[in-house]
């Protein structure tokens, strides 16, 4: 048997040379509704990109065309209708060989199908979250079993990686509620005796190293659960060729990016909280220069979302207001962090850094040169403009799959950096007190804020009557 190639690194598929080069084989121009232009896929329909997705003896699809295609598809079609489909291919294909070849058959084309239900379950495994997912998968994995010994073990064992990743990702979740659930609590505690639980970011953790490196812990665990698909779920719209409802009507089926973004926010509000407690000045510009600290190993570390959290922690206006406490503060550090994240010229600096994170990252011979935790946020926001920039569909009604290569090599960026092992040690009590601690609200911030620092105008002062 003849092994398939296996699944090389995001980054290695999706790099220029090959990008553009070879990406399939066997398969001739424009043939049966596919659109080429210097054999580059640009168009097609969407029963040919189907078609084009299933092995047959003497064709596999190319590994870039696998990770695109299943990445947009679902912009048309849920997973488990394309699924059926594939699996219905698949079968008919069985039936056209002439009956004496079955065998035959079987061992040239088995090993294709099973590896392509490999990439599908290994990049895109919260697809099989859903009942006929799963269904479809067994029913044809067991297809593939039944005709020899040899492909049965290979069968479990992607049931089997499957089933665990899947049974991760839900203690993953419980775990998140948990901690939600704790912040919560420990917040009504707050909120009636203030003083009494609440310990300090430095008596936690007073090495403002340590602290970045147990945010950037956080940043990966929480990165590396976030499935490819979860970016485009997230603006999928109708399909105008679709009359039925809207696509993901029933299909959210992971909220890893949601979490992700919440945890950004609550971050910025543990800076701000962190900062605005202290009843002296003196306290105050100390936290704020420990945070200046800690924003800037996290730039080094190439860990740019907590850095914009906790730059945009200090910018929040009950924190920026406190003008006393801020003469106190050396901040030409500050300044050159707030410089390197200026969003002017659609963030220019920081797309710069990034890039050059990225190659650092490509090059690196450890873990820890291979950090790349990009601003999530306007990651999110990039991948949403070219979604809302080009069409779907083609005048044509073809798929317009220039559009979804782009979006590929987008998300596919990511999922390298989402892979990247964490190089620091776990320290359970600084993890436990940013996860957990209670932050306060916008309101309790300007409250702590005017309390500091009297209001200055007519503005802040019916601002602080009112909360009082």
């Amino acid at each position: 048997q003849e092994r398939m190639p296996q699944t090389p690194l995001f980054a290695a598929m999706f790099d220029s040379s090959s990008y553009n080069r070879n990406l399939y084989q066997s398969k001739e121009d424009n043939c049966g509704g596919l659109s080429y232009h210097d054999n580059n896929l640009l168009s097609g329909s969407l029963e040919a990109l189907i078609q084009h997705l299933v092995p047959n003896v003497d064709y596999y699809p190319d590994r870039t065309y696998i990770f695109t295609f299943l990445l947009s598809s679902r912009l048309f079609m849920h997973p488990y209708e394309l699924m059926a489909k594939v699996c219905h291919l698949c079968i008919e294909q069985q039936r056209l060989t002439e009956p004496g070849l079955d065998k035959n058959w079987n061992q040239k084309i088995a090993p294709k199908i099973l590896q392509l239900l490999t990439e599908w379950t290994e990049t895109f495994p919260y697809d099989f979250r859903d009942e006929r997912m799963m269904r479809n998968l067994k029913e044809l994995a067991q297809r593939i079993a039944s005709g020899d010994e040899m492909y049965r073990k290979n069968v479990q064992q992607l049931l089997q990686n499957l089933i665990r990743k899947l049974a991760t990702v839900s203690q993953y979740e419980e775990v998140l509620a948990k901690i939600d659930a704790t912040s919560t609590d420990r917040l009504t505690v707050l909120k009636t005796k203030p003083q009494s639980i609440q310990r300090d970011i430095i008596t936690v953790c007073s090495d403002p190293y340590a602290l970045a490196q147990q945010l950037t812990q956080i940043e990966l665990e929480r990165l590396n659960y976030i499935g490819p698909e979860e970016f485009v779920q997230a603006f999928v719209q109708k399909d105008p060729l679709d009359n039925d409802k809207s696509c993901y009507g029933d299909q959210k089926k992971t909220r890893n990016l949601e979490a992700y973004v919440e945890w950004f926010n609550r971050l910025s509000y543990l800076v701000a909280t962190e900062i605005c407690m202290p009843v002296k000045k003196k306290h105050r510009a100390r936290v704020i220069e420990y945070f200046i600290d800690v924003a800037r190993e996290c730039f080094n570390i190439g860990n740019f979302n907590s850095l914009m959290a906790i730059i945009s922690g200090m910018n929040m206006s009950p924190v920026s207001r406190l003008k006393k406490t801020w003469a106190k503060v050396k901040t030409a550090k500050f300044d050159i962090l707030e410089h390197q994240m200026d969003p002017s010229s659609n963030f220019y600096n920081y797309r710069t850094a990034l890039r050059g994170a990225a190659q650092r990252s490509l090059t690196a011979h450890s873990n820890r040169e291979k950090i790349v935790i990009p601003f999530f946020s306007l990651l999110i926001k990039d991948i949403y403009f070219l979604n809302e920039g080009c069409a779907n569909r083609l005048p044509n009604g073809h798929v317009n799959f220039e559009k979804f290569w782009e979006l590929a090599k987008q998300v596919s960026e990511f999922m390298t950096w989402k892979q990247v092992e964490c190089p620091f040690e776990r320290d359970r009590k600084i993890l436990q007190y940013l996860l957990t601690v209670p932050v306060f609200s916008d309101d309790a911030l300007y409250l702590a804020s005017y309390e500091s620092e009297s209001p200055e105008n007519h503005i802040e002062k019916d601002r602080w009557k009112m909360l009082r």
